[in-house]
């Protein structure tokens, strides 16, 4: 059954191509074939690595034609609004080459650029958001904070203090060395510093809703960001 495509270096045939590419490793079949060759050929340059999906099939033919070559006779493809395609590669001839799948009764082109089904859109939105995301996870940055830790007197325990601090944790924040100061009248305040990657751990909101809300607050007065840098 042949494949149908329709303007690849365009950004709506490459979309197009790279959504075909989702659940296949090949244009057709279960080998690298001279249909690859021909949607390969038919590209003008390499694809952006935006499309996933062709960047991969594209850098697999790629390897495959400096290393071996192709052979597979493939299924059959056919490229509309491109140039005509010449065949530049010369590969070798399969060698005892079984016979492929038996014929298909159904000699339907099919077409890329039919109506996409609700199934398709969702699925579609649910990449994009993973991308998204995963872009979004890469870029995040992360600081090192200071913080000073303050007890309402001279009678807080502060080693009970400090293991109330460190007992807070979440997603993105790790915390690090830490120091008792004399503040004077015989207190002392806790120094302690953590990392935080910035997209996960709000200080602020650290501080408001946990380091001196409820059971922390029966310790620590209050909470002050003595340093904040960026790592």
């Amino acid at each position: 059954m042949a494949v149908v495509f329709h303007a690849l270096n365009t950004e709506t045939g490459l979309k197009k191509l790279d959504e075909y590419l989702l659940i296949r490793s090949y244009i057709t079949g279960y080998q690298a074939s001279k249909d690859d060759l021909t949607v390969h050929s038919a590209l003008s340059k390499p694809p952006p690595s935006s499309y996933i999906n062709v960047s991969r099939w594209y850098n697999h033919i790629e390897a495959l034609l400096r290393i071996s070559g192709v052979s597979g006779e493939g299924s059959g493809v056919t490229i509309e609004g491109s140039a005509p395609v010449t065949e530049a590669v010369a590969t070798p001839p399969a060698a005892d080459s079984k016979a492929t799948a038996a014929d298909d009764d159904d000699d339907d082109d099919v077409d890329l650029f039919g109506e996409e089904t609700e199934e398709e859109k969702k699925a579609a939105q649910e990449r994009a958001a993973a991308v998204k995301a995963a872009s979004k996870k890469k870029e995040s940055g992360k600081s090192s904070v200071l913080l000073d830790v303050k007890p309402w007197d001279d009678e807080t325990d502060m080693k009970k203090l400090e293991e109330a601090v460190r007992s807070v944790q979440m997603d993105g924040l790790l915390w690090g060395a830490s120091k008792l100061v004399p503040v004077g009248y015989g207190i002392k305040k806790l120094q302690i510093m953590m990392t935080i990657v910035d997209d996960l751990v709000s200080v602020d909101n650290l501080i408001e809703d946990y380091l001196t809300a409820e059971p922390i607050n029966e310790h620590v007065q209050s909470v002050d960001i003595v340093a904040f840098n960026k790592i």
